[in-house]
């Protein structure tokens, strides 16, 4: 908790405005995605609101690189305070992990229920599918995050490797389309990307006549517990030894 409170203080309490921005950023970033899109297309891939599509897979892809990429960095966050016999890398990663986890959520409910109220949608929502989304987006990038958080410390040149090769994520995860509409070839390629299921689960909540076929939560499961194992196994090995480079 005092870890939480920390990083509440550091990272949202020391400029003005706080969460607002938050909020403000995502917001910015899908009502950009909107009007740029609503002039090229003449809807989206899923109903008729481009704010409530890109809302939709925008918000699931922050919250695991949200989660994630602060995860993978909790070490050199909390460095100081790892010193004391009491603080342990444990503790570092699981306050980054609920904090930004608990922070992503929120925005995620607040700017979906602005945007169904604002475009005076009448859809029927069901929550099941979007909070399981949500959970196993944060799943994921606890996961990766741990697992990163081991090979940065461990190996500093995989810091600019995993941004390189992370970078076109945002085109490979289905925010701004559907896996059907896709190729058979780009298809085979792309259904590899656990993210690329978690947005189309969290459509299948928002539209209720989209059933995709292509979804395996086995395995998004399956590559955030064995991201997370190795993470932790790494960790316990050679956490010392990060700490002290």
């Amino acid at each position: 908790m005092a870890l939480i409170l920390r990083e509440m203080s550091t990272r949202y309490g020391a400029t003005p405005g706080g969460y607002i921005w938050a909020v403000l950023e995502p917001l910015g970033a899908i009502i950009i995605l909107s009007i740029g899109f609503s002039l090229l297309l003449r809807a989206p891939s899923l109903g008729n609101s481009f704010l409530l599509f890109y809302a939709s897979g925008y918000l699931i892809m922050a919250l695991y690189m949200n989660v994630s990429s602060v995860v993978a960095r909790a070490l050199n966050f909390s460095k100081a305070l790892l010193l004391y016999p009491r603080v342990t890398w444990i503790d570092a990663i699981l306050s980054r992990f609920l904090l930004n986890t608990l922070t992503n959520v929120m925005i995620a409910y607040l700017l979906l229920t602005g945007v169904i109220w604002a475009i005076d949608a009448r859809i029927t929502v069901e929550i099941a599918p979007m909070a399981l989304a949500l959970a196993l987006a944060a799943f994921l990038g606890l996961g990766i995050g741990t697992l990163n958080c081991a090979l940065f410390g461990l190996f500093p040149a995989w810091i600019n490797v995993w941004g390189i090769a992370t970078r076109p994520l945002f085109l490979a995860s289905g925010v701004i389309y559907i896996y059907e509409d896709l190729p058979r070839a780009a298809q085979n390629v792309l259904w590899w990307n656990p993210i690329l299921h978690l947005t189309g689960l969290i459509r299948s909540g928002l539209y209720i006549t989209y059933r995709p076929d292509h979804l395996s939560l086995i395995y998004v499961c399956a590559v955030a517990v064995v991201s997370l194992t190795l993470g932790l196994i790494l960790m316990r090995r050679y956490y010392k030894e990060i700490l002290n480079r």
